[in-house]
This record gives C-alpha cells, sequence and structure tokens, in this order.
C-alpha cells in the first residue's frame, strides 16, 4: 500500500449536505491513512464500510477513553477523565456487557412501541405550535430539540424545566472551538446535575428509567453510585442531541428532496425506510466508532499495533459505494439496514429503537399536517454546526 503523508483532522464539509469530500478520495485511494488530531496526537482512519465493521467487531480493541492512545481530539484534564470513566460507551467486557445487560430491557422494539401514543402525542403538541406561529418558525427550536428532550425527560424521570440547562452545558462539552476551562466547567456542572438526580432516585424511586435501574441495581450491585451518574449523563445527552439534530437534518433533506417527500406523503408506512436512509445519508455522529487497539490486528492489509488509536469515519462507511450505489442520492427505497449510523458491535446504539420511532412519527406527521413546509432562507445561509463529528443545524427557519 503507497504510504500517504499524515494529515490534520477532521476534515470540514464543503457542502453541508454531504460528508468531507476528502472521504470519497481516501475510500479510493487510501482507505486506512495516518492522521493527526488536535490533541496532537495520531490515529489510523478506516473509509470504507467493510474496514469499519471489521473494528468494531474486533475484540482486539478497547473504547476506554483513559488509555494513553486513545484518538481523543482534545487533551482531557485528569479531574474530568476520572470522572468520563465510568461510561457505559467507555467501557469494555466483561463491566460493559453486565451494565447494558442491565438496560437493554428498556430499549427493546416491543418497549418502545408502547411509547408510540405518547411520542405521537408529544409531536402532535408540537406540530400544533408550530402552526399557529406566524411568519418564519424555527424548526430546531419549535420541534427538534422539544420533541426528544420531552421524551427522554419523561423516560428518565427528569424535570423537563431542566432542559436548557443540559443543552447548553453539552453544546460546550462537544465543541471543539470551546474554551478548554468552559468545557471542564460545563462537564462539572453536568456531572453535579446527574449526581444530585441520581442521589434523589436512590432515595426515592420513581415508576420511571432511572428509577427501575436503582432498584435492580440494588439486587444486583452491577452499578456504583458514580457509574449511575455517568449513566444517567450519557443516556440524557444521547437521548436528546443526536436525535433533535437528526430531526432537523431530516426536515431539510425532506424540503430539498421533492421526491422522496411525496413518496413519504403517498406511503406512511415507508417511514421505516425513509428513517434508515436519512440516517445513513447523514451519520451525524461520524467519529463515535473511534477505539485503540489492545493487541495487534490487520484490517485491509494494514497492521495496526497495540496502543494505537483507530477512528472509523461512519459517515464515509455509509457512504461506501461499494455497499451504496450512487451514495450521495437519498433513496427511501434503497433497503440499507446495514448502515454505520449506530455503530457496530458491542457497542451498538442501545437507544436505537427509541430514536427511530421519535424519526418516524415527526416525519410522518409533518408531511401529513404541513404539506405547504418550506425554507425560509436558502441553505448556504443556514447555520451549521459540526463538533467531533456529532453534525447538526443551529436553527432551521421554515414557513408552514
Amino acid at each position: 500500500m503507497t504510504e500517504r503523508q499524515e494529515t490534520s483532522f477532521p476534515y470540514p464539509r464543503g457542502c453541508p449536505l454531504h460528508p468531507p469530500r476528502e472521504y470519497a478520495s481516501l475510500r479510493a485511494e487510501q482507505p486506512i491513512s495516518k492522521v493527526t488530531l488536535a490533541s496532537g496526537r495520531t490515529a489510523w482512519l478506516l473509509t470504507r464500510h467493510e474496514h469499519i465493521r471489521q473494528l468494531l467487531a474486533s475484540p482486539d480493541v478497547s473504547s476506554n477513553l483513559a488509555h494513553p492512545g486513545y484518538p481523543l481530539h482534545f487533551d482531557v484534564p485528569v479531574e474530568v477523565m476520572e470522572q468520563m470513566r465510568p461510561v457505559l460507551l467507555a467501557m469494555d467486557p466483561p463491566v460493559h456487557t453486565a451494565q447494558r445487560k442491565m438496560l437493554i430491557s428498556e430499549f427493546t422494539a416491543k418497549r418502545v412501541s408502547q411509547l408510540r401514543p405518547r411520542v405521537q402525542e408529544i409531536v402532535d403538541e408540537c406540530v400544533s405550535a408550530l402552526l399557529a406561529g406566524e411568519g418564519p418558525v424555527d424548526l430546531v427550536g419549535a420541534l427538534a430539540l422539544p420533541v426528544p428532550s420531552l421524551v427522554i425527560c419523561e423516560l428518565l424521570g427528569v424535570p423537563y424545566a431542566d432542559r436548557a440547562f443540559f443543552q447548553d452545558r453539552t453544546e460546550k462539552l462537544v465543541s471543539v472551538d470551546a474554551d478548554p476551562q468552559e468545557r471542564n466547567d460545563a462537564h462539572q456542572e453536568l456531572h453535579a446535575y446527574f449526581d444530585r438526580l441520581v442521589t434523589a432516585q436512590e432515595e426515592n424511586p420513581g415508576d420511571d428509567l432511572l428509577g427501575r435501574l436503582v432498584v435492580k441495581n440494588r439486587e444486583t450491585g452491577t452499578f456504583s453510585h458514580a457509574e449511575l451518574v455517568g449513566m444517567a449523563n450519557v443516556l440524557l445527552v444521547g437521548g436528546h442531541e443526536t436525535t433533535a439534530n437528526m430531526i432537523s437534518l431530516g426536515v431539510l433533506a425532506l424540503l430539498e428532496n421533492p421526491d422522496q417527500r411525496a413518496k413519504l406523503q403517498a406511503d406512511p408506512a415507508l417511514a421505516p425506510q425513509a428513517v434508515d436512509e436519512l440516517l445513513r445519508y447523514f451519520s451525524i455522529a461520524d467519529q463515535v466508532t473511534s477505539r485503540v487497539v489492545t493487541a495487534d490486528i490487520e484490517i485491509g492489509g494494514v497492521r495496526i499495533r497495540a496502543g494505537e488509536g483507530v477512528i472509523g469515519l461512519s459517515a464515509s462507511g455509509n457512504h461506501d459505494e461499494a455497499v451504496f450505489p450512487d451514495p450521495d442520492r437519498l433513496d427511501f427505497e434503497r433497503g440499507g439496514k446495514q448502515h454505520l449510523a449506530f455503530g457496530h458491535g458491542i457497542h451498538q446504539c442501545i437507544g436505537q429503537n427509541l430514536a427511530k420511532l421519535e424519526l418516524e412519527v415527526v416525519f410522518n406527521t409533518l408531511v401529513a399536517r404541513v404539506p405547504g413546509l418550506k425554507l425560509a432562507a436558502p441553505v448556504s445561509e443556514l447555520h451549521f454546526k459540526d463538533s467531533m463529528g456529532v453534525y447538526g443545524l443551529h436553527k432551521l427557519p421554515v414557513v408552514c
């Protein structure tokens, strides 16, 4: 394989509706290459679908953020890293296996399907408010953020009045442009908030996900208090931020692709396929597939040594021409369930059934109730955000 000069990462998006153009050239010319991150650490970059799946299925990789070879994008203070350790996403078996088993029953397809009527009520209320507004309305603030925030708050037992607090701190936490002290303060404030929340549940468990988890934990002792705090943090932040981004980007895609929007209007049963295609198309959490190698492995003819970091770019894998012909074209009839938007392997997103349900309800409700929805500004004037591969919109002005 031809050696490629090490480059800086991440790459900026040229077109807001497509991954960075470098991904396609890397897939074709150098699917496995070395990059330097803003933290000064180096990592291998994987851009092909098959290589990313191989990485995520390997038993010889770790998700431990505290490992010195983990491909962190910026340096994290030791005290913050200590608090980040008891987070499910950063754990390895057997601890990860035990903790995931405690949670999985809350997110099965059957359990989540029972939430559909309530999710529909929440979406209908937001859409009614949207229709009642005059002039251009920001769809992010009116729909994309409230829907997943309300759903996850109710599910976990978190006061919805606190949503502005954790949304603000989350944005600071993931922003690559944030001042290091500002990022550290945001993490400390979130940690303190979730510590109070879990303590209250331990004293008086509610009939909600956190309450049930606390009760089960008394029997099994699977989680420490600190681990319950980390779990609450991951579920609340992960349960609203990425879904909110996907709602706003998905609506933008519907408006920019009227032929696909018409298909969904004509056949609401197409919604599950439409959601999968939109997830593939945007792949908003591009770099959650980062890992550090614990024993030498070989991927695509390249030997990656123990201790080296690897980033599997899901947005690139989801636009791999070998798996998804004409990948830059949105096609609700593609049937591309093998996308990597939720990851792959033992760390595949535990909340994917809930996210899909929310997206199906939102998109079907919008195309049915707001057939005249259109952008109030050209795409070139929209404000996109891209922090460590988590992609979304700050605002989406629309006219109903």
